[in-house]
């Protein structure tokens, strides 16, 4: 009986192997034609090829038409196979991508952290399987290019309804995240929508960002993310509204905390706020520069939120002008945000400029300007807030301190976090290029621009993948740092690519 046992499985297991057969048993005739009369430069493009229905279908339907006149054998392969990626074209590869990060409207389900949103979205990537707020303005960067409009129409609405159940956009759309936001990209959303579709765009949501705005200026809850200039001055803050360990990082704030001679709750609050900035971690929020023992992000008023907040106002200005309604006296609440965006952009020149270091720096909420430099410090030029006199300045330190081969470093500090050096973000090379666009810098936009495609382009070739973010300073290693591994995908490096292939073309061709 044993013996029979072991022929058994050994006739099984040498059937399942043919089962599997290879694509030149498979289609035999047709493979052949394919690869001697080069329908694919290489010749393991067909070989890897995804038939679109049942091979004995393709085949039956092959030897039927092989040998009438003008048949079309390139024609015949398109209509029946998905072709892999080419890695030489990247272009279409992110367009595919797409579809692969496309998550559908889902339904609520009990014990399950997500939160269900009424159209279909797009997510980061990897470990990332929900939308995440300011990455997805990023990707929308590449939707655009894609025409995907309605697919950024679809997300825009995904987020207004947040603000209309919660009062605000979570970090993202999942339970433990609705003590904290991030980064309000929002009205960078509705205007690069209203680009596409025209003004009335700002109309429709001009409700979305009013509360919005009544979110990050404390107007109906006390979040806390207002602070008062020492002269009088308003301006904003990251402030997680918990203070306990994350709940998707628990064991490493637990022992961030064991670590740290800080309260627990004092520290607790700080990491949480550092993740509502979306740049979690960086030495930039480390009181001594390197260790995340030391974060204080709740004492310092970010240069970069608070150029959001600038365009947030200014938008609503617009949008209110555009509606013009009388009875609302919506051209009086135009003029009261766009003072209040005058207001705020004669504060963070005031209190955010370093003139020591010829760059925008993040404050304390005395007034006392950081030590540290960052990418954030670009901030003003993608917003249009800085001086046109301060741009030499900040060039020269952008040259002299940020540049590197595969585009510009995020921070001045190893620390072994992922928001410093030598880790490039693709939403910060962004920033960088369109804020030296804004000013007329347009060679050093394109060097930089370069150079990020450049490395994309050469990590998507060795490996197939967009990544997450990039080691810009040694082009021949991988990003390192932070709390997981690498992830691959990945929404904003997908879209940011794209876009600025568009504007610039890939190096070499």
């Amino acid at each position: 009986m044993k013996k029979l046992s072991v022929l058994l499985l050994f006739v099984f297991c040498h059937a399942s192997a043919f089962a599997q057969q290879s694509p030149d048993k498979i289609y035999g005739p047709l493979f052949k034609n394919v690869e001697i009369h080069q329908v694919f430069p290489d010749q393991k493009t067909f070989a890897d090829c995804v038939p679109i229905r049942k091979p004995s279908e393709i085949m039956a339907e092959y030897q039927r038409l092989v040998n009438e006149p003008g048949f079309d054998l390139k024609a015949f392969v398109a209509r029946n196979f998905i072709r892999p990626p080419d890695p030489d074209d990247i272009t279409t590869h992110i367009k595919r991508l797409w579809q692969v990060l496309r998550r559908d409207p889902s339904k609520p389900v009990e014990g399950s952290s997500l939160l269900p949103l009424p159209y279909s979205y797009i997510v980061p990537g990897g470990r990332f399987d929900e939308i995440y707020y300011w990455d997805s303005y990023f990707t929308m960067l590449g939707l655009r290019e894609s025409d995907e409009v309605a697919m950024i129409e679809n997300m825009v609405k995904n987020f207004a309804s947040l603000i209309d159940r919660y009062g605000f956009i979570p970090n993202g759309n999942r339970t433990y995240y609705l003590s904290r936001s991030q980064p309000p990209f929002f009205s960078m959303m509705v205007e690069l929508l209203a680009e596409l579709k025209g003004n009335g765009v700002y109309e429709d949501y001009l409700s979305a960002m009013e509360k919005e705005y009544s979110y990050w200026m404390d107007v109906i809850d006390p979040t806390k993310h207002v602070v008062k200039m020492p002269d009088g001055s308003v301006l904003n803050r990251y402030y997680d509204q918990l203070d306990i360990p994350r709940q998707e990082s628990y064991l490493q704030d637990v022992k961030t905390s064991e670590a740290s001679k800080e309260d627990p709750k004092v520290l607790f609050r700080n990491v949480r706020s550092a993740a509502e900035s979306g740049w979690d971690f960086s030495s930039r929020w480390f009181a001594d520069g390197q260790n995340i023992t030391t974060i204080e992000t709740t004492d310092l008023v970010p240069i970069d939120l608070n150029c959001l907040i600038y365009h947030l106002e200014t938008t609503l200005a617009k949008a209110f002008k555009i509606r013009s309604d009388a009875a609302r006296d919506d051209l009086g609440l135009a003029k009261e945000f766009e003072d209040k965006a005058e207001r705020r952009k004669r504060a963070i020149n005031q209190y955010c400029w370093s003139p020591d270091a010829n760059w925008y720096v993040d404050c304390t909420t005395q007034g006392e300007l950081s030590h540290e430099l960052t990418l954030a410090g670009v901030a003003p030029l993608f917003f249009r807030v800085a001086p046109s006199d301060r741009i030499e300045g900040i060039v020269n330190v952008l040259k002299a301190k940020f540049i590197q081969p595969g585009g510009v470093v995020t921070t001045l500090k190893e620390t072994k976090q992922q928001w410093d050096a030598p880790n490039g973000w693709a939403p910060l090379q962004w920033l960088t290029i369109k804020g030296l666009q804004n000013y007329s810098q347009d060679a050093l936009a394109k060097d930089i621009a370069e150079r990020w495609i450049s490395l994309n382009l050469k990590v998507y070739k060795q490996t197939g993948k967009l990544m997450e973010k990039y080691d810009v300073e040694d082009i021949t290693k991988p990003a390192g740092g932070g709390e997981y591994p690498g992830q691959d995908g990945f929404g904003w490096t997908n879209g940011v690519l794209l876009e600025l292939i568009t504007l610039y073309g890939e190096p070499g061709k």
